[in-house]
């Protein structure tokens, strides 16, 4: 994710911080310097606001490493001032494989829970546990009691909480899984919607961020998973732009950028001999360009770390992977020869003419449906 910091790895996972996240260490700081009179109040309160973010990692660690259990690989964590976020390469489909992805998180929160709240009772603090006030708490008490809120949180069965996957788990043995997911994501804004209107009745506005949070979730969800399903079973060949200009990897930047003007292509292969062996992108054409390189070779500029896309793959696996990589053009090659490229955009475009049909086909079967209906009710 951009804008964030590395600061360390675990289990072979990169965890990451977001900028943001200094912001409300700052703010946690000076209002606990605020209220307490003194630094020592200020540290105390970073303190609990590094440990309750690890157990957030802890979570989002639960989730990764029983993902990994499936062959699912975890690109990054990151901590943001709102939570954590582990980016699976894809959520398993088997409901009872996402299932256990979905409650790894809330089982963390349940141990360090239990085993906190054991370590108070060995040490004698016990009672702390039942303590009415928050603030007068030991840490380890706190820590319980957040715990505690994370899972019951995070089980609220909506989007993008773990709830709302355990959800579409349950709804999958009993639906396909893009059914599973629509009805998961409308029961996940039901609930936005009766947040939201809590929050206006009773003045608590975290409420409705939490309503919006909740509401755009599900939304995006739905999208995506219906995205995925429109194109299921469909090749890449099916939208490869096959016209689209390639360079040669000894074709000067002046040369790449005639061309970017003579077409509506940002992006180019970089072939030699029919094999694809780079590709140079609009935003790498220009930088150097900025850079006063223009009779540099595409060869010194031109992307090799991306992978080539064989026509015949599944469009899904492709999408999948652009978005994994961050890029919105790929080299489509036939047999080992460049066949043209694929691009985020045109795949949007077939998406959206698909979805067209796809209505139309329904309004024209509905009055067949109708017509039926009355010629059995007229018998």
């Amino acid at each position: 994710m951009g804008g964030s910091w590395k600061i360390g790895t675990v289990a072979g996972i990169g965890i990451f911080v977001h900028w943001t996240f200094a912001i409300l260490i700052a703010w946690v700081l000076l209002d606990g310097f605020s209220r307490g009179g003194n630094l020592a109040a200020g540290v105390s309160s970073v303190i609990f606001v590094i440990a309750v973010f690890g157990c957030i990692v802890l979570h989002e660690l639960g989730h990764a490493l029983t993902a990994r259990r499936f062959g699912i690989r975890t690109l990054d964590i990151t901590i943001l001032p709102i939570g954590g976020l582990a980016r699976l390469e894809r959520m398993p489909e088997d409901p009872k494989q996402e299932l256990l992805v979905a409650l790894a998180g809330p089982a963390v929160n349940l141990v360090i829970a239990v085993v906190l709240g054991g370590l108070l009772l060995v040490v004698g603090l016990g009672s702390s546990l039942w303590s009415g006030d928050f603030v007068t708490m030991p840490l380890l008490a706190q820590l319980v009691a957040v715990n505690l809120a994370l899972l019951v949180f995070n089980l609220i069965p909506a989007f993008p909480m773990d709830g709302g996957r355990v959800l579409r788990a349950l709804l999958a043995t009993r639906f396909n899984y893009n059914q599973a997911t629509q009805i998961a994501a409308r029961v996940g804004q039901a609930l936005a919607v009766g947040f939201g209107f809590a929050g206006l009745m009773s003045g608590h506005f975290m409420l409705l961020f939490i309503a919006l949070f909740v509401y755009l979730g599900a939304q995006a969800e739905a999208q995506q998973v219906e995205t995925r399903f429109s194109i299921r079973g469909v090749p890449v060949r099916t939208v490869v732009i096959g016209e689209s200009r390639a360079l040669a990897p000894t074709d000067t930047l002046t040369h790449a950028a005639s061309e970017l003007l003579a077409t509506s292509q940002i992006d180019f292969p970089v072939a030699e001999g029919g094999r694809v062996v780079g590709l140079l992108t609009r935003h790498d054409l220009i930088r150097a360009l900025a850079a006063g390189r223009r009779e540099d070779a595409v060869a010194n500029v031109m992307r090799r770390d991306l992978p080539v896309v064989e026509d015949d793959s599944p469009l899904e696996d492709t999408f999948r992977r652009m978005q994994e990589l961050g890029t919105s053009t790929l080299p489509v090659v036939h047999h080992g020869q460049l066949a043209g490229i694929v691009t985020l955009e045109n795949i949007g475009e077939f998406m959206m003419l698909r979805s067209a049909l796809d209505e139309a086909q329904k309004d024209a079967a509905a009055p067949a449906r109708a017509g039926n209906g009355m010629a059995q009710g007229k018998s």
